[in-house]
């Protein structure tokens, strides 16, 4: 059988991460979107998306990418979130029989805003 292999990378909260009050939660919230939006609009993110429900709140957000790990690590240490040492990245590989996933571009979003229009 063969397989196709997806970076796969989970953010998590760090235990360490800043005290911030709402408006720089926020503030911080819109740049880590435009971050993602601007990965996914590239096509080197093929899906992404926060994390609820989760039996361990510290994993906040899964994302699948087209590239190689050390690639998608790279982007993914760039997030604003990450530079201010909210989140921490984790990386592996993920594979499925090949053809087992289709991906749909659609346009994310790039705010907070954003994320709450209908």
């Amino acid at each position: 059988m063969r397989f196709d292999r997806y970076t796969v990378i989970l953010l998590t909260l760090r235990p360490d991460a800043p005290v911030m009050t709402e408006d720089e939660a926020a503030a911080l919230q819109d740049l880590h979107l435009a971050h993602g939006a601007k990965l996914q609009e590239s096509g080197l993110v093929l899906a992404r998306g926060p994390l609820v429900d989760q039996d361990d709140e510290r994993y906040r957000g899964f994302s699948i990418w087209s590239v190689d790990a050390a690639t998608a690590r790279a982007h993914a240490e760039a997030d604003p979130a990450v530079r201010a040492g909210r989140l921490a990245v984790e990386v592996m590989t993920w594979m499925m029989p090949v053809g087992n996933l289709h991906f749909t571009q659609v346009r994310p979003p790039h705010s907070l805003a954003e994320a709450a229009e209908d």
